[in-house]
């Protein structure tokens, strides 16, 4: 074993990459950051959620072109509908729409949490 990797059922892993991966793709990242601002400038989705302006461009077309959301271009800015109906893409999620996904998120973020005592804010 070499150090510092650890051998396990024929996979290396890294300690420094474990504390990397996370659950949501920068998709469904600037999917979430323009459904909370549907007039947002890529500039902010981008320093945002920590991928470069030309990142965010890229994700927006793919995001377009498979139907999730639209640009309206409104004077100098964009403004962005998102499609809550369009399927999610990978085959085990298909039978979900995108908009299961956005209110899971925006629906916890618009929700009171529990006050300092543990009890529900009123």
């Amino acid at each position: 074993m070499r150090s510092g990797v650890r051998m396990i059922e024929g996979m290396s892993t890294s300690p420094a990459r474990s504390g990397q991966w996370t659950f949501l793709t920068n998709h469904a990242r600037v999917l979430l950051r323009i459904a909370r601002d549907p007039e947002v400038r890529l500039r902010d989705v981008a320093s945002g959620i920590g991928i470069t302006e030309r990142a965010a461009q890229i994700i927006v077309s793919d995001l377009e072109a498979g139907g999730y959301l639209t640009r309206e271009r409104v004077g100098r800015r964009n403004r962005y509908t998102i499609d809550p109906t369009v399927a999610l893409r990978h085959p085990s999620e298909a039978g979900h729409p995108v908009g299961d996904l956005l209110g899971a998120f925006l629906s916890r973020e618009n929700t009171p949490g529990p006050g300092p005592d543990g009890a529900p804010d009123a």
